[in-house]
């Protein structure tokens, strides 16, 4: 008996498995043995513990603890016809554009015991449809997308699937889709109408790649809408499209402020963009905002890092992380069809000055 009882202890004391009665791995049973309550007061622990005193609950975690006991999700997902797990899909991982959203998204996801599964597309939708097919197969409860730009091909298969889904980063009206997200056609003409009023006539864009991306083109069109209201030309508009990093913002800035016909003001679809449009006018040896001025758009913490910081869109990154979770932890039979449209603001920085005609 004491030898059996030394055992355990070892067990414990070296981070060991409590070996259970039947063998193998702990099971509920278990547990409620070990805290000498029932299984159902177990599994409400677990799953549901403010319906549980306190000292009941500290008990059965402790047995949890000393056995090292997990739970069957495979199991409870197969009795609940559910998994509690939701996928997020976004286009990149190589900067903070979407980290701020989905670490909001997942805390909100853990409040309910929920499980966050995340993938990236590299801008591929390709990839992203791939992607989403992989998810449902592994039984996703729903999942969040970024923008609406997709094949309709998709989304006839989430409905076939009964998965229901939130669209974040832009506005959807799509039938039976839900979204939370911001106007990003006037969120950038908003910036664009506050740069063109500080003089400034000769304007250039460093902007994502357009196809397949709603939110890049929303961007544009702003950027072209607040020209033609301001008397300008909006085909005057030097364009370059490339892929969100430093360096890609970096080149593409040094290529317009080269030649002749330089730009006294470069808007960039993102703060990456532009903290790259900083460091390429730097490197030509031009003053900004003095000789050109840059804006971005996002408000990530880059942009406050940059010199000078930048002028740029705040986007309620968090606040649209934590709306998704919800809607789709709330989400019940009667569909998803729910819009969630949030305010973004102007945040002025350094990077973003009046242009005096003649002075560059």
């Amino acid at each position: 008996m004491n030898r059996i009882f030394n055992r355990a202890i070892l067990g414990q004391t070296m981070g060991m498995n409590i070996p259970s009665r039947s063998g193998g791995q702990p099971t509920l049973e278990d547990v409620a043995r070990e805290a000498t309550v029932s299984t159902a007061t177990v599994s409400r622990c677990l799953n549901s513990p403010e319906q549980v005193s306190a000292k009941t609950r500290e008990r059965v975690m402790a047995a949890v603890e000393r056995l090292r006991y997990t739970p069957n999700f495979g199991a409870r997902a197969l009795a609940a016809k559910r998994t509690n797990t939701f996928g997020a899909i976004i286009p990149t991982m190589d900067n903070a554009i979407f980290a701020r959203g989905l670490q909001a998204f997942q805390e909100a996801l853990s409040v309910r015991n929920a499980t966050m599964l995340v993938a990236s597309t590299n801008y591929d939708p390709d990839l992203e449809e791939k992607q989403i097919r992989n998810l449902v197969a592994r039984g996703a409860d729903g999942l969040l997308l970024i923008g609406d730009d997709r094949p309709e091909a998709v989304y006839d298969l989430l409905r076939e699937r009964g998965i229901p889904v939130v669209v974040a980063w832009a506005l959807s009206e799509r039938p039976g889709v839900s979204c939370v997200g911001f106007d990003n056609r006037l969120a950038a003409r908003q910036l664009a109408d506050a740069a063109l009023a500080l003089g400034h006539r000769t304007v250039a864009m460093i902007s994502a790649h357009t196809k397949s991306n709603d939110r890049a083109r929303a961007r544009l069109e702003g950027i072209r809408q607040s020209m033609t209201a301001n008397g300008i030309d909006p085909k005057s508009l030097r364009l370059v499209e490339t892929n969100y990093s430093i360096k890609r913002g970096m080149e593409a800035a040094i290529g317009m402020l080269r030649d002749g016909q330089r730009p006294t003001l470069i808007m960039c679809g993102n703060d990456v963009l532009a903290a790259g449009a900083v460091m390429g006018a730097k490197s030509l040896g031009l003053d900004v905002p003095g000789d050109v001025s840059v804006t971005g758009f996002d408000d990530i913490e880059l942009a406050m890092l940059t010199e000078p910081g930048l002028t740029t869109v705040h986007v309620p990154h968090r606040q649209m992380g934590r709306a998704a979770a919800q809607l789709l932890l709330d989400h019940d039979d009667s569909g998803m069809n729910k819009l969630v449209c949030l305010d973004t603001s102007i945040v002025e920085r350094g990077s973003l000055s009046r242009h005096v005609p003649g002075s560059a």
